[in-house]
């Protein structure tokens, strides 16, 4: 199977440190990879509303929401690319998750069976020395993939506070020529591991 990478960009801000350093980690993917940007901010999502238990789901066909929908079913990769906002996903990102709660239950698109075996990779930057501040983005991303069904590459981390900073930071650039290229584990919940 051919991979197609999505890259939801999740920044308020636009060519962000987590873009800059997600860029770097794509330009060692071979060619033939599909790969596709969304940035969130120039199509925002609308706030999610929590229609669980009505049933009348429909396909969006139109809008931001339509546009997700059909990118994140195309891709074989999705990467949430997302610098550590109060030491989680931002609110962009954590609305497009929010809305695969409906996605979930919309007619004709099963998309649990559809994610199931897909993987979803993350890319953050935080302006912290110590990278465990991250731990509940990183707990957010797996425990999403774990649901789906989904292997979970991980999440790239990488240093930066000002513009361009994260190009300081040897170590993440390091950890980007390889990021893609690992093999990404199924997703476990940590009550799941051992």
């Amino acid at each position: 199977m051919t991979r197609r990478f999505l890259f939801v960009l999740g920044s308020a801000r636009p060519d962000g440190n987590s873009e800059l350093l997600a860029r770097r980690a794509v330009e060692q993917l071979p060619p033939d990879v599909e790969q596709r940007w969304i940035d969130l901010t120039a199509h925002p999502l609308p706030e999610f509303e929590d229609l669980r238990h009505d049933s009348d789901h429909v396909r969006p066909t139109e809008g931001a929401t339509a546009l997700l929908l059909d990118a994140t079913l195309a891709a074989t990769d999705l990467v949430i690319v997302s610098p550590l906002y109060w030491y989680s996903v931002s609110a962009q990102a954590k609305r497009y998750l929010d809305h695969w709660s409906g996605w979930l239950r919309t007619p004709g698109v099963d998309f649990k069976a559809t994610m199931k075996g897909r993987t979803l990779w993350g890319v953050t930057a935080l302006a912290h020395e110590e990278p465990e501040v991250a731990d509940p983005l990183v707990g957010t991303l797996n425990n999403s993939a774990a649901y789906l069904g989904m292997r979970f590459g991980g999440v790239l981390l990488g240093n930066g506070s000002k513009p361009g900073d994260v190009l300081k930071d040897t170590q993440a650039l390091a950890r980007a020529k390889t990021f893609f290229t690992q093999d990404a584990p199924l997703a476990r919940f940590p009550y799941e591991a051992g």
